[in-house]
């Protein structure tokens, strides 16, 4: 933890312009603390051993160039030298040509998690936002998606949220490997900042290939999305539970919150002849989400969460709680 200490004291007097780390497990693991610590903006790169595998544990939510060494990094020879080359090269070039703020600075911030399946509700949602003077900050809900945004919220720089798709839920809490943590949604919740919540694509859990699915699963209802991603539909008793979770979560919020749950459907799967349609799951979410009664604000639509009328009353909502002018939709 030195090395975090000492760059959060360096930055904290204006005396940091970058940090560049190089190791192997030891060394990526302190150097990479000590980035995770560091605002986004601030130019990380690690050259590690563990460059070319799986890097979550190290750069977590932040912006780190994680550079492969190719061969150990023991002492120099022919290949170690371009790589740390490479490496110099990167961080000049980044603190040299550091991106400057731009004239969209003074627009409120807001954040929205988006998934393959609730695209164009996003879309059209983040049209709206910045037709009324907002920067659309969109997140992809698979499980570092959700923890960087999170991460914004926390820094202070998100003037509201649009959590219109909140499937990692469903991965933390049924078994899949796009869970973003216990604490996915709390972050705004604690900050106050002006939320809209949905149930975007909790119709599902994800795995990676159908091999990897566990035994219990294998008689579930599974849809392959492709070689390395395989979905399994949630039961209504997984639904009423991530519900009730949902809810416990948005009432806990210091600061304006609502929930909108679109009856019919909550992903392009889970949709009248679509795979994932089930009416009896859509409704035991529903009666999870309203299991604290009037202590949370629950509006239903009778519309899909992708029909253009959801995504617009969406982010209406959430001018609206965040004060700012609305305006006609297109």
């Amino acid at each position: 933890r030195g090395a975090r200490a000492i760059a959060l004291e360096r930055h904290a007097r204006g005396e940091l312009d970058g940090v560049l780390g190089l190791g192997g497990s030891a060394g990526t693991t302190i150097g990479t603390e000590a980035m995770r610590a560091l605002p986004i903006g601030m130019p990380k790169v690690m050259v590690s051993t563990l460059a070319s595998g799986q890097v979550r544990s190290f750069v977590g939510d932040k912006d780190i160039l994680m550079l492969n060494s190719v061969v150990d990094v023991l002492g120099l020879n022919r290949i170690s030298r371009r790589v740390l080359g490479e490496a110099a090269a990167a961080m000049a070039g980044l603190v040299k040509f550091r991106a400057q703020d731009d004239a969209t600075q003074d627009r409120p911030i807001v954040t929205a998690t988006m998934f393959g399946v609730t695209t164009p509700c996003v879309q059209r949602a983040k049209e709206v936002l910045e037709a009324a003077g907002c920067e659309v900050l969109v997140f992809h809900a698979t499980g570092v998606g959700g923890q960087a945004m999170e991460s914004l919220v926390r820094e202070g720089f998100v003037q509201g949220v649009l959590d219109l798709t909140t499937t990692e839920l469903a991965d933390e809490y049924v078994g899949g490997f796009l869970s973003a943590g216990p604490t996915r949604m709390n972050a705004a919740a604690e900050a106050g900042v002006p939320t809209v919540v949905s149930v975007g694509a909790l119709d599902m859990v994800n795995f990676h290939g159908i091999e990897t699915v566990p035994e219990k699963f294998r008689g579930r209802k599974l849809h392959r999305h492709n070689d390395h991603v395989t979905l399994m539909r949630t039961s209504p008793e997984e639904n009423a539970l991530i519900g009730a979770e949902l809810a416990l979560k948005v009432a806990a919020s210091r600061g304006p919150a609502r929930v909108l749950f679109p009856l019919r459907g909550v992903s392009a799967l889970d949709r009248e002849g679509h795979a994932f349609d089930d009416v009896v799951a859509r409704k035991a979410l529903l009666d999870g989400v309203r299991s604290l009664g009037n202590k949370l604000d629950v509006r239903t639509l009778d519309l899909h969460i992708n029909d253009a009328a959801f995504a617009e009353a969406a982010a209406q909502a959430l001018l609206e709680l965040m004060k700012l002018p609305q305006r006609k939709t297109l």
